[in-house]
């Protein structure tokens, strides 16, 4: 008896999302299509009713993350996309650049996680990064967009500040400079936020 549409969906979404928490910890390289089938409780031959290959579902993971598991994370930060303002701006800037957020390895953003596998994949893999980045730049760009506070030059720029602050601070997992580096663009990135022609000014670490 054939699988439903629903099943096989439902099917392909647990494979990604399990891909996705893999690549996160090893990178694109260290995991395997055994790997990923295993977490998923299902056979490698069934991945290729899937995805036509490892990259495939690397694109795919990649940019399940913006509406599946940075959804939630949105959630639980206090973020309404739907009513964006300042507040939101300062709840993603908290969010992304908190300690929590840096040392939840397996559900890490993927532009943190995955820069260098991600410059060397295909266009889909970089397309599906570039439109994580294009999302927080909008957020940012709408949400501070209401007090007149933000152009797109500054929105890029906090985007920046934060990815670019938590790819540095991974590099470095434990050590004391990492955690200098993730604090002081917090308190940056928070400072651009009440002030973007002012960045620095005020500016403490968080």
């Amino acid at each position: 008896m054939p699988y439903s549409n629903d099943h096989k969906m439902q099917t392909r979404a647990r494979i990604v999302e399990e891909a996705r928490m893999l690549f996160n910890i090893h990178g694109f390289n260290g995991v395997t299509i055994e790997m990923i089938m295993a977490e998923a409780g299902l056979t490698r031959g069934g991945f290729y009713n899937h995805f036509k290959n490892k990259e495939a579902l690397f694109s795919a993971a990649v940019a399940s993350f913006l509406m599946g598991r940075g959804a939630q994370w949105r959630d639980e930060a206090g973020i309404d996309v739907t009513c964006l303002n300042p507040e939101m701006a300062r709840h993603m800037i908290d969010s992304y650049l908190s300690h929590e957020h840096l040392g939840d390895l397996e559900n890490q953003c993927p532009m943190i996680a995955l820069p260098s596998d991600v410059a060397r994949s295909s266009a889909d893999v970089q397309q599906a990064y570039q439109q994580l980045l294009s999302a927080m730049v909008g957020l940012f760009e709408k949400s501070l967009a209401v007090e007149g506070k933000a152009s797109r030059q500054e929105a890029l720029s906090l985007a920046a500040l934060c990815v670019g602050g938590m790819v540095l601070a991974r590099t470095l997992p434990g050590s004391e400079i990492a955690e200098e580096v993730r604090a002081a663009a917090h308190a940056t990135a928070r400072q651009m936020a009440s002030d973007p022609a002012n960045p620095v000014r005020g500016a403490s670490a968080g």
